[in-house]
């Protein structure tokens, strides 16, 4: 059988890109079984969603669409089930596949508050962050951009703002040696999938300084690792960014150029706890925040068992 593997990683940085790459993130499989169904089976890196696009290039003896978009969590699990329409013969398959990080087109929680993401008690600077893409080469923001950069005066710890699972880890950058950029698109990054599918990706840690472990589920307000400067004339920072996943065109993504490409991902402006007169607000630019937070907020998404396990 003919099997192309093509995976589709997303840089969430500030550039918005898309790199094509052949990893090993996520395997599809197959298991013929007696009653000649064919079960198409994936294992994945992580247990982050993923949106997988199942292309057949031969399917003889099985019904359905040649192209299917498909839900792919936790490690391993099926992603499809060929019936042959003639019981008394197999099923003629090839196929190709492409995947992308996240679930397609979620339902959007728009009630959540969000915690600013550094501990208890600290104080922030917010700035929010230019889409790069537009600013450098030429291409045009998405309507909906929106992100962040979080500022101390000195090193300081990063935490989550929101429960949710660490679903990737990047630790290879060296944070030792900050240069005069104008923007720097290799940072130290952590992406963490929410309940309800949107993504948190927070980049530019200290190399060495994460606190949590892929797999790991955190809390509004758990630390995560230490913020760090790529460039002398700058403070301490971290980025934010929320987004989801509102298209799998990775054809059309491919061979795209930083001036031509288009997000796959759509971007949340979340609101955040700032003080007790407020439920929730849009941040300000050039605002300094006090880090706040409410047990209502902390518990919010936690499970009864967990919140049974707090401490009393």
């Amino acid at each position: 059988m003919y099997k192309k593997v093509l995976g589709l990683s997303l840089l969430l940085s500030l550039i918005t890109t898309y790199t094509f790459a052949q990893d090993d993130a996520l395997r599809v499989n197959y298991q013929v079984n007696p009653n000649r169904n064919v079960e198409l089976n994936y294992e994945k890196a992580d247990l982050g969603t993923y949106t997988v696009v199942l292309d057949f290039t031969t399917l003889v003896n099985s019904s359905g669409s040649e192209r299917r978009i498909l839900t792919a969590s936790g490690k391993m699990g099926r992603l499809e089930t060929l019936t042959p329409t003639n019981k008394d013969q197999g099923i003629t398959f090839s196929y190709k596949y492409s995947y992308i990080r996240g679930k397609l087109k979620p339902k959007i929680n728009n009630d959540i508050v969000y915690v600013l993401p550094y501990r208890k008690g600290a104080n922030t600077k917010v700035s929010e962050a230019t889409f790069v893409n537009a600013t450098y080469f030429g291409n045009t923001a998405p309507d909906d951009w929106k992100g962040y950069y979080f500022y101390t005066d000195t090193e300081d710890t990063i935490a989550a703002v929101r429960k949710g699972t660490v679903v990737s880890i990047k630790d290879t950058y060296d944070t030792d040696k900050p240069t005069e950029v104008a923007y720097k698109s290799s940072l130290n990054e952590i992406i963490i999938e929410h309940s309800d599918g949107t993504l948190a990706t927070y980049r530019g840690f200290k190399k060495g300084s994460f606190k949590v472990s892929v797999g790991q589920v955190v809390f509004p307000g758990t630390a995560l690792g230490l913020n760090s400067k790529y460039s002398e004339s700058r403070p301490y920072g971290v980025y934010l960014i929320v987004t989801y996943l509102r298209s799998a065109d990775l054809e059309g993504a491919r061979g795209q150029s930083l001036a031509t490409t288009k997000s796959l991902y759509g971007f949340i402006t979340p609101n955040f706890y700032i003080d007790q007169n407020s439920k929730g607000a849009v941040l300000r630019s050039g605002q300094q925040y006090e880090v706040e937070s409410t047990p209502e907020i902390v518990t919010k998404e936690m499970t009864k068992r967990e919140i049974k396990q707090l401490p009393k």
